[in-house]
């Protein structure tokens, strides 16, 4: 079965569960927390169950009243890692294009940043001190 992740509660539930085990309460008490909105168990129990024939997660029932207990195997793990991987990867493509690099320290620049027009050439710099900097130097 080929598990997809197409959505924010996807995606922080798996990360999650690599943390460490969580019932299934728990975790939709931090995924509201982290996504900043109400999550329903039919967002979340269905995932688990894939999760679980997919054999990335093992449930284990604890406690008096048999509380379920998600927790993440290591094929869960080898999942999480290819799948932050691939996602890392999707952002560096998508932020790429939209950095620049300061005419000074070279430190990468996502927005805004410093920019001044020095021998005729508009720079950018990442702050207003290495703008002073470079044109003591340059």
């Amino acid at each position: 079965m080929q598990v997809k992740i197409g959505s924010l509660v996807k995606f922080y539930t798996i990360l999650l569960l690599s943390d460490g085990p969580r019932h299934g309460y728990d975790l939709m008490k931090e995924l509201g927390e982290k996504l900043g909105k109400e999550v329903s168990a039919s967002q979340v129990y269905p995932f688990l169950k894939v999760l679980e024939k997919s054999r990335l997660i093992k449930v284990k029932k604890v406690g008096d009243r048999e509380k379920k207990v998600y927790k993440i195997t290591d094929a869960g793990k080898r999942f999480v890692n290819s799948f932050i991987g691939r996602f890392g990867n999707l952002m560096h493509i998508a932020i790429e294009p939209k950095l620049s690099k300061c005419a000074h320290c070279a430190c990468q620049v996502y927005e805004g940043g410093h920019k001044e027009k020095m021998h005729g050439r508009l720079l950018t710099f990442c702050c207003k001190h290495c703008a002073k900097s470079f044109k003591k130097y340059h």
